[in-house]
């Protein structure tokens, strides 16, 4: 079973900046078509801005740009691009981050795999649950965890 997300920035730097790290085996499970992943132009434009800043090269030496641009490829190689996603949804806290929230609720997205906090305490929100039932919000350790049961889910059921 193939389950549609949207990963946020910080987990594309993470995936890159540390290739044992959950964030990298958020992006093998699209490699593997476990996952469906989904960007939009605006999201790559704003990974590619973060990933080339001089300060985060300094904190994560594996960010070459020979990397980055290997990386991103890949990923858009992958990745389905929707880029009239509607704003459906507003996030005064962090407005940055409703690119986001947006392009996951249009595509039906099951996941938004994130390490923002603004993001991550949406799940604590009663109304927004309400709201969005079948849009889980978490972190790339979570969100591989929760692959793990639907793969083993399924394997039990198939037979």
């Amino acid at each position: 079973m193939t389950l549609r997300a949207v990963f946020d920035c910080m987990v594309y730097l993470q995936a890159v900046g540390r290739m044992g790290g959950p964030a990298r085996a958020c992006f093998r499970l699209v490699d593997e078509g476990k996952t469906t992943l989904f960007v939009s132009s605006r999201i790559m434009a704003e990974v590619r801005d973060v990933l080339a800043r001089p300060k985060i090269r300094k904190r994560f030496p594996l960010l070459t740009s020979e990397s980055v641009d290997e990386f991103l490829v890949n990923v858009e190689k992958k990745a389905i691009v929707v880029d009239d996603a509607p704003c459906v949804f507003a996030l005064p806290r962090d407005p940055k981050d409703e690119s986001y929230i947006n392009l996951a609720l249009a595509v039906g997205a099951m996941y938004l795999v994130s390490r923002d906090k603004d993001l991550l305490d949406l799940m604590n929100d009663k109304d927004f649950r309400k709201r969005y039932p079948g849009l889980t919000i978490l972190d790339p350790a979570a969100f591989l965890k929760a692959m793990a049961l639907i793969e083993a889910s399924d394997e039990t059921a198939g037979g």
